[in-house]
């Protein structure tokens, strides 16, 4: 059955073992249409918040995409593998040094120890991720190097060699241990890797060590609490789509068209601020009609004028054929 006009946003609460591009070929078939895309990958070894746009809302995977995420993780030392998680082939195996062993073993035996002890080599080890302001990416990711995939050339043997990019760490909490593992909660930028988390922990503890498990928490505004899982009802599906309008309030300032502004902003005209009845930000902002449905995106394009970056259409009615 085909939903004619449907758009908006769906937070998707992935289970460990789809892809992401799974979750996007089921709400295909589930609400009838291809336009269908997320706002930020999970590895299929991962769980939680996946951000899944619909219809219109495809344009704003750019927006959605750039805000923080919050994520659960384990990271397990002793062990290292090529994927830098607990799906790929073990490439180095070490006893742990001793006094990490004697840390994890402390915090286990004693939960109020987390923390306690800033000069502990697991201690240093956070406090250097904290400060991080560049990250290596993993070779097994999506990104593309000279316009083909990483992981692709990474499967096949291929040495992959990736430029830091800047990151920001904005909270690091240790939240459990066991005798080789620990618990983490961390708050993040658009940008940055977990699993390279897990690597580089390992580098400053000199001990090899991979991403056991990692449950995304939180994609800017969008939540857990208010996510579902992929196998509900298509028809539960439709009635908790958030739309349009609710959700750019959500991720970029806004501001109101005059019935003129609308008219040449649909037909991707300047506009000026006489086109506005309320004052319109210069970054990204999204355009409402005076009724509040979604114009545009758009931005200051000099000091007088304001350009569109990407015009939506007109709402239709969702009535299925």
């Amino acid at each position: 059955m085909v939903r004619v006009g449907i758009s908006g946003v769906l937070v998707i609460d992935k289970p460990v073992g789809p892809t992401s591009h799974d979750v996007v070929a089921h709400l295909r078939r589930a609400l009838g249409t291809r336009a269908v895309g997320h706002a930020g990958t999970l590895d299929p070894r991962a769980s939680g918040v996946l951000v899944m746009v619909v219809g219109e809302a495809t344009k704003l995977v750019a927006h959605l995409s750039l805000h923080e995420k919050q994520y659960e993780a384990w990271v397990t030392f002793g062990v290292a593998t090529n994927t830098l998680d607990a799906e790929g082939a073990i490439v180095a195996t070490a006893a742990l040094p001793p006094d990490l062993a004697d840390d994890l073993s402390a915090r286990t035996a004693e939960p109020a120890a987390r923390g306690a002890s800033v000069a502990s080599a697991l201690e240093r080890a956070l406090e250097g991720e904290r400060s991080r302001q560049e990250q290596v990416p993993p070779a097994f990711s999506a990104i593309k190097l000279n316009g083909r995939a990483v992981h692709r050339l990474a499967r096949r043997g291929e040495r992959v060699e990736l430029p830091a990019r800047p990151v920001e760490v904005r909270s690091l909490e240790v939240t459990g241990t066991t005798a080789d593992s620990v618990g983490l909660v961390l708050t993040v930028s658009k940008g940055y890797f977990v699993r390279s988390l897990a690597r580089d922990l390992g580098d400053r503890l000199n001990v090899p060590a991979h991403l056991s498990s990692l449950r995304r928490l939180s994609s800017g505004p969008f939540t857990l609490a208010e996510a579902l899982p992929p196998s509900t009802p298509a028809e539960e599906l439709c009635r908790a789509m958030q739309p349009l309008a609710e959700v750019v309030a959500r991720v970029l300032p806004t501001a109101k068209l005059s019935e003129e502004g609308v008219r040449r902003a649909r037909c991707g005209k300047l506009l000026s601020s006489e086109h506005f009845t309320s004052v319109p930000a210069h970054g990204p902002t999204a355009w409402l009609s005076p009724s509040g449905d979604v114009v545009a995106v758009g931005r200051a394009a000099d000091e007088l004028h304001f350009a569109v970056d990407r015009g939506f259409g007109q709402p239709t009615s969702s009535s299925a054929t």
